[in-house]
């Protein structure tokens, strides 16, 4: 089987219309678990923004800064003034990120949730191998009860952001995924550790089943050295200025190296997607054979 995870979509605007047939295209291959990339599509950062392509902004302890819908910055040590141009800037992404899934995806309208808007001072981040940006795996976000993760990301760097893909989507990442990670998807939570954990804090509201399985396929993929020196995947490189999207809780990845990239998340219901089947939640479902969300 050839390993083909990213789709190519020549688009030059952000807001459409686009015509069927790329529509079609675009879709079948997001939902399917490839990465959307577009060569020609660039998020323009103006020369006084250049100034905000720094680590000195961060402060240290958050792993990106973030952006709430609403305005207000998390993660950064700015000044005020550069604390409000850079909310100015993620803002802009976030407008163009959501104008560019609604022109391609108009059936995503009545579902789609916008979430926070994140600047990656780096796209890859060592540490906890479960943790670590650097080893393959898909995202797994708890609090997200088996709503889909659409990421929306440019480069805004001078210098290009290499990552490396494997299998494109769950059903086909399943065949391929490793033992431990299938073993872990596998194992349920102690009784009343989803209550016990939302009460003490440490997980953002109570975990379902889907989660538990989500997050066991990620640390078991993560903690799988086997799986992270042998599984059939490839690297490539974006380069700077240009623009990328994936439902990044299909699509096994690993951010290698690269600096100041914008990242726009996105929740879906399922029933949104027009191949449902393909999410997820659906195919663990089928996996376990009991409802999961």
């Amino acid at each position: 089987m050839t390993l083909d995870p990213i789709a190519t979509l020549e688009l030059t605007r952000w807001t459409g219309p686009f015509d069927d047939a790329t529509r079609a295209k675009a879709q079948d291959a997001l939902e399917s678990g490839k990465v959307l990339y577009f060569p020609k599509l660039p998020f323009t950062v103006g020369n006084s923004e250049n100034v905000l392509l720094t680590d000195a902004l961060s402060n240290g302890r958050a792993k990106n800064i973030s952006r709430d819908p609403d305005g207000k910055i998390q993660g950064d040590a700015a000044a005020p003034e550069e604390s409000a141009r850079l909310s100015l800037l993620m803002g802009r992404f976030a407008e163009h990120a959501r104008a560019l899934v609604l022109a391609l995806f108009p059936g995503y309208a009545g579902g789609i949730e916008q979430a926070r808007t994140s600047y990656r001072r780096s796209r890859s981040r060592g540490g906890p191998i479960r943790r670590a940006t650097t080893t393959s795996g898909c995202t797994s976000m708890p609090s997200r009860r088996g709503r889909s993760a659409d990421g929306a990301s440019c480069a805004c760097s001078p210098t290009s952001i290499r990552w490396a893909a494997s299998a494109s989507g769950m059903s086909a990442s399943r065949s391929r995924t490793s033992p431990n990670a299938t073993r872990r998807a596998r194992e349920k939570p102690l009784p009343l550790e989803p209550w016990l954990f939302e009460l003490l804090g440490v997980t953002k509201g109570r975990r379902s089943d889907y989660d538990y399985l989500m997050l066991g396929l990620h640390d078991g993929a993560k903690l799988d050295a086997d799986y992270q020196r042998n599984a059939p995947q490839i690297e490539f490189a974006f380069p700077a200025r240009t623009t990328w999207m994936c439902f990044t809780d299909q699509a096994m990845h690993a951010a290698l190296k690269g600096q100041f990239a914008l990242e726009q998340t996105f929740h879906l219901p399922v029933e949104s997607l027009a191949h449902p089947e393909r999410a997820p939640l659906k195919v663990l479902e089928r996996m376990v054979g009991r409802a999961l969300a």
